[in-house]
């Protein structure tokens, strides 16, 4: 059974452009709606996001919406948390062959890192 985790060095999540994510207003409060704009860059990549060396530069004190624990995705999406692991991993399928491709060396390894 493929088990969900974090690949570090991919940062596929960090692709902020809220013209991909037209339903930011459904989950995220109007407070959060600010602070996750507040965060995009130009390039719709998140302004916290180091590109040179591929990592969140506030990953300790991320926003809750940029965490990946159960009783985020219960309260922003109404998943259960016996069914995170499976929304996860294809909520990171879509995203990885979104902005690098279905055949990427971070899919690769976001693959085998989970045990596809």
């Amino acid at each position: 059974m493929a088990t969900w985790q974090c690949v570090k060095q991919c940062g596929a999540c960090c692709y902020l452009d809220p013209a991909e994510r037209p339903d930011l207003e459904e989950y995220l409060s109007s407070q959060e709606l600010e602070e996750y704009l507040s965060m995009v860059g130009e390039d719709g990549w998140c302004i916290n996001y180091d590109k040179s060396h591929r990592e969140c530069s506030i990953y300790t004190e991320r926003p809750r919406f940029c965490r990946v624990e159960p009783e985020v995705f219960k309260d922003l999406f109404g998943i259960e948390p016996e069914e995170l692991n499976d929304f996860a991993i294809e909520c990171c399928h879509e995203q990885i062959e979104s902005i690098y491709g279905d055949r990427s060396l971070e899919m690769l390894r976001f693959d085998k890192a989970i045990g596809i």
